[in-house]
């Protein structure tokens, strides 16, 4: 896999590659035959739910069979499939090739134009990172926000950006210095003019990429030079040269099959902190896997080279157990993910953690966990579990639970990051979980709870999903609580249009409600749901939260009404010459800074509806 870098240099387009070894070469092109055998054949060669077969698809044009997994009935089943792939499998099907290639690089016309200005993190203002610094309160300063809670309702759109053949758009912008860095689904980091969306480069990394970019400042044998960091979907860590997208370092965190990293790496003080997630969960349904191996970790890293310091598992090694009703060695304890991005606490010289659920039995004592951990050794300080013998994998939702855990957990993980604040003289860790409660922990009492607030029914996509914001007086959550509803033709699921959703303003100091705002009904629209899944983000004055309905919300902090209310699910032309669809709002939160709220719109996951734009709204618009 080579790295590829492309920026607009003296009006020219410039192209860098980098090989990661001397053999490396350029991908093949995808089998459509193969891809329809493992992935459609079950359904399409037997008929099942009315599918079409094999001939009847002779009879229909490849752009047919494109938009049904892009847009119509087919995105649940195809929407973990690349535009490769996916034109692949439309080109078999039909026996004809597509009138036109697809483009996922941006077009000439729509890269900025050079400019002969250094490039700093000094300048002000900025959201950087998953959080907006190291403590994720997910809250922006009034000066930095550079927008008043009174003229929140007079936003409207000014530019889209789509992201080339991609069905969603799930990592959240950064905005440093008047740069917007963001990953895509289809691999891609882009920097672009936070301004105007024009493209500064582009950068490959070889796997989608839904972590937020960190920036900030590294000394190299070069000298001082500004990066940014990300990781992606095989737990590399990637290192970039933040003025020009130039590779500095690429390293592997994990080399579990499944790795991934989901979160934000947190740049503190010369090091990187990352979490590693994987996707055996999964690969648990599968009845002839051998149930489960991964451990979750927290890596730290040189920020500058790269190299490691130290890396912490959360879960011990596994073991063989026993074996399931199909003869497979079942293995554990395992999982206990890390889904979110860490906090760090100068005072105790500590990162903070959440966990996610086991994946097979026995049960381990830092799952479903808040988890302190020394900054300088990986030493585990203290951890504190909210929920014990939570061991879960896909197969447990399936007709076929043959690798479901005996002790069958409610798969209460935590993606919500933990959230470092202070109120009235006292220090909390605060993060919502998929169980619909609200902790606030004591991080100066090695974990004791000082509250904890119910704010949904929970489940295995319920609760609090992706994480709250705070302003230092109230916490912002929004309540998920989606509904799933298992198709007829396939092991997937669609999202329940009457389940789900609510925004809630709980009182830090004590957990008390302050407000409560039901969510907004679907009516006719498909593919949607109340659920509000994604995160929260706040300025003074006004909590954003989006909706698996395609609607970005802008909640009143006073009294929770709802002062600005965007369908974000409509055709959106590109700044740079995409065309572009909204869909769904969910994982990542509103980005706001300078005047601009960043809002990213495209979520299929689930029954969601599928899109792939980042849209910037202010109050002058276009």
């Amino acid at each position: 896999m080579s790295w590829q870098v492309r920026l607009r240099m003296g009006g020219l387009l410039a192209v860098m590659a980098l090989a990661t070894s001397a053999t490396a070469q350029t991908p093949a092109a995808p089998d459509g035959a193969d891809l329809y055998k493992r992935t459609c054949a079950q359904c399409h060669d037997t008929g099942a739910g009315r599918a079409p077969n094999r001939e009847q698809f002779r009879s229909m044009s490849p752009d047919r069979v494109l938009s049904a997994m892009e847009t119509g009935s087919m995105v649940t089943m195809a929407n973990n499939r690349t535009v490769a792939e996916r034109r692949a499998i439309a080109e078999f099907l039909t026996g004809q090739t597509f009138a036109t290639a697809i483009s996922t690089v941006p077009r000439p016309g729509s890269m900025c134009t050079a400019t002969q200005t250094p490039y700093s993190v000094d300048a002000n203002p900025a959201w950087n990172g998953w959080g907006n610094g190291t403590s994720n309160t997910r809250f922006q300063t009034a000066e930095k926000a550079g927008l008043r809670a009174a003229d929140v309702p007079k936003l409207r759109l000014k530019w889209a950006f789509a992201f080339p053949g991609d069905l969603q758009s799930y990592a959240q912008a950064t905005v440093v210095n008047g740069r917007l860095f963001v990953g895509s689904w289809g691999g891609k980091v882009y920097a672009l003019n936070a301004a105007t969306g024009c493209t500064h480069w582009y950068y490959e990394a070889g796997s989608g990429v839904r972590s937020a970019v960190s920036v900030g400042s590294i000394q190299t044998a070069a000298g001082p030079r500004v990066a940014a960091f990300f990781g992606d979907g095989n737990a590399f860590v990637h290192a970039v040269d933040a003025a020009t997208g130039a590779p500095l370092w690429k390293v592997r965190v994990d080399e579990f099959s499944t790795a991934r990293i989901s979160s934000s790496p947190t740049l503190y003080n010369g090091r990187l902190y990352v979490g590693v997630a994987s996707g055996e969960e999964a690969q648990g349904a599968v009845p002839a896997y051998e149930c489960c191996k991964f451990r979750g970790s927290l890596v730290a890293l040189d920020a500058a080279t790269g190299e490691r310091v130290w890396k912490t598992y959360v879960v011990d090694e596994a073991k063989p157990t026993k074996k399931n009703a199909v003869g497979a060695q079942l293995w554990g304890p395992s999982g206990v993910p890390i889904w979110g991005t860490p906090a760090i606490d100068t005072v105790k010289n500590a990162v903070y953690v959440t966990t996610g659920n086991n994946y097979s039995d026995p049960g381990s004592p830092m799952s479903d966990a808040f988890v302190a951990i020394d900054m300088g050794s990986g030493k585990i300080l203290w951890h504190q579990q909210m929920t014990a013998a939570d061991a879960y994998t896909a197969a447990c939702r399936l007709p076929d639970k043959t690798n479901c855990a005996e002790s069958n957990g409610p798969d209460f993980d935590f993606g919500a990051s933990p959230i470092l604040v202070t109120t009235g003289g006292r220090r909390l860790l605060v993060a919502g979980q998929k169980s619909g409660i609200v902790h606030a922990l004591d991080p100066d009492r090695d974990g004791a709870v000082v509250w904890q607030t119910r704010v949904g029914k929970g489940g295995t996509m319920g609760g609090v999903q992706w994480g709250s914001a705070t302003d230092g007086t109230n916490v912002y959550v929004a309540n998920s609580d989606i509904g799933r509803v298992m198709l007829t033709y396939s092991n997937s699921t669609d999202a329940d249009p009457k389940q789900g959703g609510g925004m809630f303003a709980l009182r830090l100091s004590d957990g008390e409600r302050v407000w409560y705002t039901p969510p907004a009904g679907c009516g006719t629209r498909t593919r949607c749901s109340p659920a509000q899944s994604a995160a929260v983000s706040a300025i003074p004055g006004i909590a954003f939260s989006g909706s698996v309905d395609g609607h970005m919300r802008a909640y009143s902090s006073v009294d929770g009404k709802v002062v600005w209310d965007e369908d974000t699910i409509q055709v959106y032309e590109g700044v740079n010459g995409v065309l572009g669809r909204g869909g769904s709002i969910d994982g990542p939160g509103p980005v706001i800074a300078n005047g601009i709220v960043y809002v990213n719109s495209g979520y299929p996951t689930a029954g969601g509806t599928p899109g792939n734009v980042l849209l910037a709204f202010s109050v002058d618009g276009k």
